[in-house]
């Protein structure tokens, strides 16, 4: 079924989206094309701390209100940032979109930024860092990007203490002022609303204020290191590989070598570490793809004395996958694939989050052509990149008890 997507830049630069969907239900956001990849190494963590602050008061609401005009609806509102997105959300009933759209672009208008908001917000951030960091499986995804790249991307978007204890008023204030203007902000919609209409609201709402999200500089690394750490009982270890840019068809292999080697129970690592050999409960992976960065990653927990076997499980196996894979098992892969994209689309939000995403790197409607682009993925392509993480072109990390 063809969906009823509807896609427009206003003549501020702003861009507005629509999945049109009949169900009573609407997922909303309002999105700023910046996070953690524009930021200077001094400022890590901004982009992640205005958003925080935003749900902290505007001249019409407090926090209490923000949420509380929300959720009396029963609606939920959250939001996040990524490297090259931040975002503020909700879902709920679709008579109550009007709601949604008044409170989201009134906090990503007219935030406050109170001084001793932001001074308690500060605390909070401080605790989620602390959290981060106190749980083994999330830290050694943190450590990720510490070993995959230099520059900006070697820091996670939430920040050090260092960074975050540094950030000011005025300078928060003059990143928001700088960045969220309508030529950087997207609204994106999925669910029963009328395109005009958003439209409508999106040109009579903002104005022509035009900003420019600076750009920063990275590099590729590859890095091979463990960490010990007394008081945990299992090592935790993340195995991550670049996925080089430059097309959809390097992109769409990667994400089926992915799926082949890490993607459920029936996967080729899920089997050989877990299944035949019991070694670890958790075998994981994904992939984060950009047109700025990607990568692929799989995770597994074990015993500590077992780390190394299971490093060298996994590079046999794409040495396997380099040197036999076959068309019969790239087809399964494929369907696989297609299938997992089908069933995402079922929730609103998780939909609004892909099409922001595809929109970041371009048009959110490259997100339909998902189906058609796998399908042309070839044989070789999959076993060129098996071979690539062959070869050496890969980090490790490892968080080991002491």
């Amino acid at each position: 079924m063809t969906p009823k997507f509807f896609r427009k830049v206003l003549s501020n630069g702003m861009t507005v989206i629509l999945e049109k969907r009949d169900l009573p239900v609407v997922s909303v956001t309002f999105a700023v094309r910046a996070g953690g990849i524009n930021e200077d190494l001094s400022e890590k963590g901004i982009s992640h701390f205005i958003e925080h602050m935003l749900y902290k008061g505007t001249a019409k609401r407090n926090t209490k209100q923000i949420a509380g005009e929300i959720e009396k609806r029963g609606g939920e509102l959250n939001g996040f940032t990524s490297e090259e997105i931040t975002a503020y959300y909700c879902k709920m009933p679709s008579k109550h979109l009007g709601v949604a759209l008044e409170v989201l672009s009134d906090m990503v208008k007219n935030p406050l930024f109170d001084e001793t908001e932001l001074e308690k917000e500060r605390q909070v951030i401080f605790e989620e860092i602390k959290m981060r960091k106190d749980i083994p499986s999330v830290y050694v995804f943190d450590k990720m990007q510490d070993f995959l790249y230099t520059g900006t991307m070697e820091i996670s978007v939430t920040g050090t203490v260092e960074t975050m204890s540094s950030i000011g008023r005025e300078q928060m204030l003059k990143k928001f002022e700088e960045t969220y203007t309508p030529n950087n902000l997207i609204l994106c919609v999925v669910g029963d609303a009328d395109f005009d209409k958003l439209v409508d609201f999106a040109e009579k709402t903002f104005g022509n204020e035009k900003g420019k999200v600076p750009t920063q500089k990275f590099g590729l690394k590859n890095e091979v290191k463990t960490e010990k750490r007394k008081g945990i009982d299992q090592a935790n270890s993340v195995f991550a590989y670049h996925i080089p840019l430059g097309g959809d068809k390097k992109s769409y292999a990667a994400k089926i070598l992915g799926i082949l080697m890490a993607g459920g129970m029936s996967s080729r690592l899920f089997e050989e570490i877990r299944e035949k050999r019991n070694l670890a409960y958790s075998v994981k992976g994904d992939s984060q793809i950009t047109e700025n960065f990607a990568y692929s990653f799989i995770y597994v927990g074990c015993a500590k004395e077992n780390v190394e076997k299971v490093k060298k499980l996994i590079l046999e196996e794409y040495k396997k996958v380099s040197d036999s894979l076959n068309e019969e098992e790239l087809n399964h892969i494929k369907t696989q694939l297609i299938g997992n994209h089908h069933i995402s689309q079922e929730d609103s939000q998780s939909q609004m989050v892909s099409l922001l995403a595809h929109e970041i790197d371009g048009d959110a409607k490259k997100f339909y052509e998902f189906e058609k682009n796998i399908s042309e993925v070839k044989l070789k392509d999959v076993k060129a990149l098996a071979k690539k993480v062959v070869k050496g072109d890969y980090s490790f990390f490892a968080l080991l008890p002491a």
